[in-house]
């Protein structure tokens, strides 16, 4: 029954993310939105947003030692999960693709919109986690950390409200707009912009009810395998909250939206490595060690990877995003020696 109950909730997210990838589409084409703009700020924000709410909640509300150390592991699972498992799911797509002959094996990339990117994510998460090393972790330290975050937040949604990039085309026709075809209302662009932004909303709405729906039968199902449930809060939990939600990144990256696809993972990674940082440096002790500090320094040692890679090749290769993969294994490894 737990395995029929984690079976649904899959399904419900991955319809979610087909009609939340639908409402965001139409959202940007209407609006004459670029696809940097819709992959690296709407859609990013739109389904980091979930996840953002966990460590908000365990710092602000539990206010105890046990809640702040959840909510900075929570912080810095968001955009280890991303770099690692995210953007393998975006090589799988790439390579899946590649089987069915509806893509070759390549990525097709804006290059400046990825290299500001990484470069604003890297400059942001190096900032939180290599300061409070190397300087005395003061408070002072924290909101001076805190404030540079923000602002650094503030100049990428400029600069990449500012830059050139391709425009969105929809793949279909707005699934909320197709009742009224249907009984032949006539209507305006303003109804169908609406419609594409009441889609996108209750499409992850019910998509975080169904992750949790998730994560609530994966724990019952560790429980009844006889898995440690610390080590399934550890491993399990944050691929299962996290990678749900940017299922539509696959879906992109099949129809050959590349931009859209690596724009959802990377917007979000500069997104998690600014905000959520900020609440854990002004309301936790913010101290990263031990297996905290060893995810941080892979999603940053990739970060830099990534960047390079895009300066010197002007690209991407899909087997390196599905490699990145390993990392993630990796940690899971360290994980369990660490309990062992």
């Amino acid at each position: 029954m737990l395995f029929i109950e984690a079976l649904i909730a899959l399904l419900i997210i991955l319809i979610c993310a087909e009609i939340f990838t639908n409402g965001v589409e139409v959202f940007g084409e209407k609006l004459s939105l670029s696809q940097a703009v819709v992959g690296s700020v709407l859609a990013a924000i739109g389904t980091a947003l979930p996840e953002t709410i966990i460590p908000l909640v365990a710092i602000l509300l539990y206010k105890s030692e046990a809640g702040s150390h959840i909510g900075v592991g929570a912080i810095l699972g968001a955009p280890f999960m991303l770099i690692t498992a995210g953007l393998f799911l975006i090589g799988l797509a790439v390579f899946i693709g590649f089987l069915q002959k509806r893509r070759p094996f390549k990525l097709y990339i804006e290059e400046k919109t990825f290299i500001r990117d990484f470069f604003f994510f890297l400059l942001s998460y190096s900032l939180a986690i290599f300061l409070p090393l190397i300087i005395p972790n003061t408070r002072i330290l924290h909101y001076f950390i805190a404030f540079l975050l923000l602002i650094n937040y503030a100049i990428y949604l400029y600069l990449t409200f500012r830059a050139e990039s391709l425009q969105v085309e929809a793949y279909k026709d707005l699934y909320f707009e197709k009742p009224l075809k249907w009984l032949k209302v006539s209507y305006g662009k303003s109804l169908t912009i609406f419609l594409a932004f009441i889609q996108s909303v209750v499409a992850v709405i019910i998509m975080v009810k169904g992750a949790h729906l998730f994560v609530h039968a994966l724990e019952l199902i560790s429980q009844k395998l006889g898995f440690s449930p610390l080590l399934f809060a550890l491993i399990v939990a944050p691929l299962a909250t996290e990678l749900p939600e940017k299922f539509n990144s696959f879906l992109w990256t099949l129809r050959g939206k590349d931009v859209l696809a690596l724009g959802n993972m990377t917007g979000a990674m500069v997104f998690q490595s600014t905000f959520p940082v900020s609440v854990g440096l002004l309301f936790t002790e913010w101290k990263i060690e031990g297996l905290a500090l060893i995810s941080a320094l892979i999603a940053l040692g990739l970060g830099g990877l990534y960047l390079l890679t895009i300066k010197l090749f002007k690209n991407l290769n899909p087997l390196l995003l599905i490699l990145s993969g390993m990392c993630y294994i990796f940690y899971i490894i360290s994980v369990l020696s660490n309990f062992n």
